[in-house]
């Protein structure tokens, strides 16, 4: 198989063209198109020669592939479907065994699938299957963000989360990553991005990392780090790794203040304990550029009363950050529903009274199974 071009360095462009008989200028050329000039095709580099584009093409692939399917939504949200061929689920290890305390979490251990890679899915012995995974273009006012995914499914098994339900099926590489910013429809309009989407970014932060170092160097797409939030249920020690080495903003999904009780909805607790992972997020500066908020998904009658809000108020004190409560979107056979409304304003309220910053989240694109905890990688209809 072709090593990808798309997720290289300057440095390994640089090298790759090298490798095929060129000079290491060919490497800046194909960063600048690859990056900034977003080309999709070779045809498109018109100041390569065609005898360089042809040395490179027998040895590379541009690692550029559109996507099998869109929706949009009612609301303007655009939900895109993309065909993958993920590393296998040991590939890079499960940061949960890394911890070393045994935890199995939900489709963690279930047997990869021998399949084709076609959308048929026939049955080929020895071939693995092609996974899908989707995208979400959110418009809002000036902004485009992408709310984008880093794995075919996920290993954390949070049980309100339908990714999280549907088990891991593999690691995306940056190319996989970074080909949902150039191939979808907006790509030349995108002004932020959200790594939010299916899998836990990181659980794959090698592919994760590299596609922040593409999106924010010089010579990739030029993004300044508060464009890019990474989303975790926070993943110890590789989020010290993140907060050492990154200067995009955090997200952390929280969503309860009481460990026993975030334990019953979110099995990574019993790895990394939320209270260990503010224990380290303390440690850091974030009164500058840099953020730090908090996801706060909203369950009629187990998380959304004044109890639930003075723990998240004793838990966050002193932290500068931002709590977003989310509405619960209702998925099959999960017992509670969403807050509802009075419930969310009164523990917006609440939170904001006693200076903790406090907002509610839109919600967006849930008619196409695009709202927080729906992505499932299921196919969907063209355009």
């Amino acid at each position: 198989m072709k090593e990808k071009l798309l997720g290289m360095t300057l440095e390994e462009l640089k090298q790759a063209a090298v490798s095929c008989g060129l000079k290491g200028f060919v490497g800046a050329q194909l960063a600048d198109w690859l990056y900034a000039k977003r080309a999709t095709s070779w045809d498109r580099m018109v100041n390569i020669s065609k005898a360089a584009k042809e040395a490179l093409a027998e040895k590379y692939d541009l690692g550029i592939s559109a996507p099998v399917g869109s929706s949009i939504s009612t609301d303007g949200t655009k939900k895109y479907l993309f065909e993958v061929h993920p590393a296998g689920k040991t590939e890079g290890g499960s940061a949960l065994n890394q911890h070393g305390d045994g935890l199995a979490v939900e489709g963690e251990m279930a047997a990869p699938n021998k399949m084709d890679s076609c959308r048929g899915g026939e049955r080929i012995e020895g071939q693995e299957k092609a996974e899908f995974v989707e995208a979400v273009m959110i418009p809002e006012e000036e902004r485009r963000t992408l709310c984008v995914s880093s794995q075919a499914g996920c290993k954390m098994g949070c049980k309100f989360c339908m990714t999280g339900r549907h088990g891991f099926h593999g690691q995306l590489e940056a190319a996989d990553i970074l080909n949902q910013f150039l191939s979808i429809d907006e790509a030349a309009e995108l002004t932020n991005t959200v790594f939010m989407g299916m899998g836990e970014p990181l659980d794959n932060y090698a592919a994760v990392s590299r596609a922040i170092e593409v999106l924010t160097a010089p010579w990739g797409f030029a993004w300044s780090p508060k464009r890019v939030t990474v989303s975790t249920i926070g993943v110890l020690p590789t989020l010290k790794r993140y907060l050492d080495e990154q200067r995009c903003h955090l997200a952390v999904s929280l969503h309860n203040p009481f460990p026993e009780e975030r334990l019953q909805m979110m099995p990574a607790q019993k790895a990394w304990d939320i209270r260990e992972v503010l224990d380290l997020i303390r440690q850091y500066d974030f009164s500058g550029q840099r953020r730090v908020s908090f996801e706060y998904t909203m369950f009629k009658g187990f998380n959304d009363d004044k109890r639930h809000a003075d723990a998240l108020i004793r838990l966050l004190r002193g932290l500068e950050c931002r709590v977003n409560l989310i509405r619960f979107h209702k998925i099959p056979d999960f017992p509670y529903d969403c807050a509802t409304d009075a419930a969310m304003e009164a523990f917006r309220d609440r939170l904001n009274n006693h200076q903790v910053l406090c907002t509610i989240r839109s919600s967006r694109g849930e008619d196409i199974l695009a709202a927080c905890g729906m992505l499932a990688g299921q196919h969907t209809s063209s355009d």
